[in-house]
């Protein structure tokens, strides 16, 4: 098929408008897709020697989610260094990023290939690669027409880039980010929650102002948190990191805020502590929750003036810290319990972030299924890694208590075990290389659940107080859960609509554990 004057100028047409729908990417390549009649097409953004899809026809919604890096997909380099349109012959030795990744087709290499290099000024933005079974699918395609299409498409893709960069433009620009730091489009997901997300970390990125990000464990609050610094003016800065929780309480005041020489015993030197390493950037501190009342006090106090008073020393050293903090813990609940300072976390909220649970993001999981595969490709030295459809049908499925760290150690096992037993370096991981705990298809129609529960639950305390008939209620409750879950806490807690910690720190003050 060749591409007549009529079909380019259909092409120039539909490549500029809907260049602020939502869906901008996915029109535009759908349109390529069905003019060119390609088994698979996908269009990339090119960033830091790395290809980002942002939209594909043909090809598995987790390869969306792979990020390919140019230094280990031969072909992708071709393209990025070509400067002009690429013809791969039929027989070319050099692997494709998608061999094996074409539903129906997963044992059938793609033959016929076409990459088109998207340049802004001279300079490589993204990448336009066309591929068909067929090893004559393009050979009608002039020269001349692709390098029109490549042309029109680079003209799109630079106009769709900047209006998405206009709609999450912070309030105060960012300092320009360097090679390995996260941002915001760094996080995998095209959900309403991630896209959410996104847009709060692009309103709070450039101001001051102090963020307390919120979630279940395995969510990614650290990633957000870099994402924070990283559009910030404090960029250039370090973001230095704590985790409170593994702060034993003898040493925690000396990690915070430092020590002179002599102040304790085995103080045998002068330490900065973590306020004065952040000087100028920002402290992000992790679990935020596990912190003790007495070094709650004292954090309160830096934040209130900026003054940082090292243990054993007089002088106060002022600093300029920006806090970022993180918890799985419902803080509002410790407050109401004692646990946590009200005007402490009244200082840190300012800017609150809830990071959705992966339950919660639907459609999401067979983007980080990609991401995941593609890293773990890499990191086994495979020649593919491709994602079965039942396999990922079982992931989409399952509840992930543990979130999107439970499913990175999912695939990265899985992928171990379907690695060991490939041919060729080309691994497919299946239902069985999954090692799921529970799904929904392992549970029985007729396990009770906390819904059908609730109306036989009665506590009949007429003499008790409020709280000791709130707290017989909650032990009760509890314990009809874990019989639901035959004895399982986590299970438990995810039917309670809890977090694990903390329904097992409930049970203990309940005193059924």
């Amino acid at each position: 098929m060749s591409l007549s004057f009529r079909s380019l100028a259909d092409v120039a047409l539909a490549l500029q408008t809907d260049i602020g729908d939502p869906d901008r990417f996915q029109r535009l390549v759908q349109r390529l897709h069905q003019l060119l009649k390609c088994d698979a097409t996908a269009l990339l953004h090119y960033d830091h020697g790395i290809f980002r899809p942002l939209a594909m026809a043909g090809l598995p919604p987790d390869v969306c989610g792979r990020h390919f890096r140019i230094d280990e997909h031969p072909r992708l380099e071709a393209i990025a260094r070509a400067g002009d349109i690429v013809r791969f012959p039929a027989d070319s030795a050099l692997p494709d990023p998608y061999d094996g990744l074409i539903p129906g087709h997963e044992h059938m290499h793609v033959h016929a290939c076409i990459g088109l290099p998207l340049l802004r000024d001279q300079m490589l933005i993204g990448a336009l690669t066309l591929d068909g079974l067929s090893a004559d699918q393009f050979s009608d395609f002039s020269d001349e027409a692709l390098r029109l299409i490549s042309a029109l498409v680079a003209v799109a893709l630079d106009n769709a880039l900047l209006v998405r960069q206009l709609e999450e433009q912070p309030v105060q620009l960012p300092m320009p980010r360097s090679p390995g730091q996260s941002t915001a489009h760094d996080m995998i997901g095209q959900s309403r929650a991630m896209q959410q997300l996104r847009q709060e970390i692009a309103v709070v990125a450039g101001t001051d102002l102090s963020v307390l990000i919120l979630g279940e464990t395995g969510v990614g609050k650290e990633l957000v948190a870099q994402a924070v610094h990283a559009g910030s003016p404090r960029a250039a800065q370090d973001m230095v990191y704590l985790n409170c929780a593994a702060l034993p309480e003898s040493v925690a005041e000396s990690e915070l805020f430092g020590h002179v020489k002599g102040a304790f015993t085995g103080a045998i030197s002068n330490r900065a502590g973590k306020f004065e390493m952040a000087n100028h950037g920002t402290l992000f501190l992790d679990e935020i929750g596990e912190l003790s009342l007495s070094l709650q006090a004292k954090l309160l106090r830096v934040l209130q003036y900026g003054d940082v008073q090292r243990i054993g020393d007089d002088r106060s050293v002022k600093v300029d810290v920006r806090i970022i903090a993180a918890t799985n813990v419902d803080l509002k609940e410790a407050v109401l319990q004692g646990r946590f300072r009200a005007d402490l976390y009244h200082r840190l909220s300012v800017f609150p972030v809830h990071v959705a649970s992966l339950r919660e993001r639907e459609g999401d999981i067979a983007l980080l299924a990609g991401f995941f595969c593609e890293r773990c490709r890499a990191r086994l030295s495979l020649r593919q890694l491709s994602l079965s459809p039942a396999a990922l049908q079982r992931l989409e499925r399952y509840p992930w208590p543990g979130n999107v760290r439970e499913l990175e150690h999912v695939i990265y096992r899985a992928a171990v075990i379907a690695g060991a037993v490939c041919r060729q370096g080309e691994a497919v991981l299946k239902p069985e290389h999954l090692a799921l705990e529970w799904t929904e298809e392992t549970r029985s129609d007729d396990t009770p659940t906390l819904s059908g529960q609730i109306a036989a639950v009665h506590i009949d305390v007429p003499q008790a107080s409020l709280r000791d008939a709130t707290e017989a209620f909650q032990r009760r409750w509890i314990s009809d859960a874990l019989t639901a879950c035959h004895g399982n806490w986590t299970a438990a807690a995810r039917q309670l609509g809890v977090n694990a910690p903390n329904l097992h720190r409930l049970a203990k003050r309940l005193q059924l554990k």
